[in-house]
């Protein structure tokens, strides 16, 4: 058994019993620990009490529903950094988005199979794991990659597990044209099944961040049809 993923502690928040059941017995198996609730307020104390690394969050729950359990977790300074994966129904696109905004991770669709959930997982367990150099820095930016604290001149900024993996690829290869697929794969890996949708409301959320003009990005371009590019003396 991989010794960092029997470390790994998940907590799932499903209201549907059979599905929650489910998803702790498959998840268990493949060495996770995990943590149960069918409720939002209680997911919060959960997630107060053993600090996930990772939370597997249903958006329609009763009471307290899964956006508002993401918008809390996401305003505590020691849960912030905790990749959320949403899950949710067919028709409930509009509902990811403001998960995204909220600053959810990633997020998976119903009927899901096993397989994706565990890439998805793997995928942001990946990012928390990834031992690629720690301090990276470009122009006036200062990211650490492990942390995902972003200094800006004097200014220090704090990013989600995403917006992290994100930037650090980006202003790892500062100068080149990296695609959209190319940066979909770095981030998520190579069986990352999703869209780009959610790549660029994750982008939109950066710039925000770290641009002076998010309306006229110079940190972040965009090139159309292709991809993004950091410049390399940026500043």
């Amino acid at each position: 058994m991989n010794p960092i993923m029997a470390k790994s502690k998940i907590l799932i928040v499903e209201d549907d019993p059979d599905i929650l059941e489910l998803l702790h017995f498959n998840l268990e198996k493949e060495g996770y620990q995990t943590f149960r609730t069918e409720n939002g307020e209680q997911a919060v104390l959960l997630a107060q009490k053993h600090s996930p690394d990772l939370v597997l969050l249903d958006l329609l729950l009763p009471g307290m529903d899964g956006l508002e359990v993401c918008r809390r977790l996401k305003r505590d300074p020691a849960l912030q950094h905790i990749p959320i994966i949403m899950v949710t129904a067919k028709g409930e696109e509009m509902d990811r988005v403001v998960g995204l905004e909220l600053g959810a991770d990633d997020y998976i669709v119903k009927p899901f199979r096993q397989l994706e959930l565990l890439a998805r997982i793997k995928a942001q367990m990946r990012g928390k794991n990834q031992p690629e150099e720690e301090q990276i820095t470009s122009g006036s930016l200062s990211l650490n990659s492990i942390t995902g604290q972003l200094r800006k001149g004097n200014k220090e900024i704090d990013l989600t597990t995403t917006e992290t993996n994100i930037l650090s690829h980006l202003m790892r290869h500062a100068g080149r044209i990296v695609t959209h697929s190319n940066l979909a794969e770095a981030v998520w890996g190579e069986d990352y099944p999703g869209s780009t949708d959610s790549l660029k409301v994750h982008i939109r959320r950066l710039r925000e961040k770290v641009e002076e003009e998010p309306g006229h990005p110079q940190l972040i371009v965009t090139k159309s049809g292709v991809g993004y590019l950091f410049p390399a003396d940026s500043r």
